[in-house]
């Protein structure tokens, strides 16, 4: 049901952003409810905080009420996971900005502290996918190949919920997902020959 709504709802979507654009708060309703679910999960991935993931949704569709007009009819839930994505940075980037100029531990109602957080595993790992050599070796591969391998290994969404994201089959996905692993490892080569390679 919701990968066909999906497919059948790329025309609406557009309609319903045009119709926002024009000031429509019933078609901003509609969008909300057929894309908030999934944004709040994928989000989620990314976040673990649901008061900030709440806000970053918040954020998003107030930013698609004031800015509906700037869509150019790419594929809607893509559109609108950039807005949330950048919105995600921005709330992650205020929070370090009040922790720096806190510069103490946290404290709780209960009186105890807890020390400044390190960044997490996850949170490494995702600033080297926007900034390092991995986000170059992205930046450098076909956006479609992209697309594919955020939803599917940064976002750790499943090949079903990628193929109702992206608007395409499952099939589809499998193979962009393939193609998109071997052009990123021959882009991450091009960024770091390897020493031995010309010892053979």
């Amino acid at each position: 049901m919701g990968g066909q709504r999906e497919k059948d709802g790329a025309g609406g979507d557009a309609a319903l952003l045009r119709a926002v654009a024009a000031g429509d708060a019933a078609a901003m309703a509609e969008l909300y409810d057929r894309h908030a679910g999934w944004l709040h999960a994928r989000l989620t991935r990314r976040c673990a905080d649901p008061e900030v993931v709440r806000e970053v949704l918040q954020d998003t569709f107030v930013t698609v009420w004031r800015s509906a007009a700037g869509h150019r009819g790419q594929e809607a839930g893509g559109w609108l996971w950039t807005i949330a994505a950048r919105r995600l940075v921005d709330a992650r980037r205020a929070q370090e900005r009040v922790a720096r100029v806190a510069g103490a531990p946290l404290e709780w109602a209960d009186g105890s502290y807890e020390p400044a957080a390190a960044p997490s595993a996850e949170d490494r790992v995702l600033a080297g996918l926007e900034y390092g050599d991995v986000g170059t070796a992205l930046d450098r591969i076909s956006p479609e190949l992209r697309e594919v391998l955020r939803a599917t290994v940064v976002d750790g969404l499943s090949t079903r919920e990628a193929a109702r994201l992206l608007g395409i089959p499952e099939g589809t996905v499998k193979s962009r997902a393939r193609r998109a692993r071997a052009e990123l490892r021959a882009a991450l080569d091009r960024l770091n020959p390897s020493p031995l390679g010309g010892t053979a």
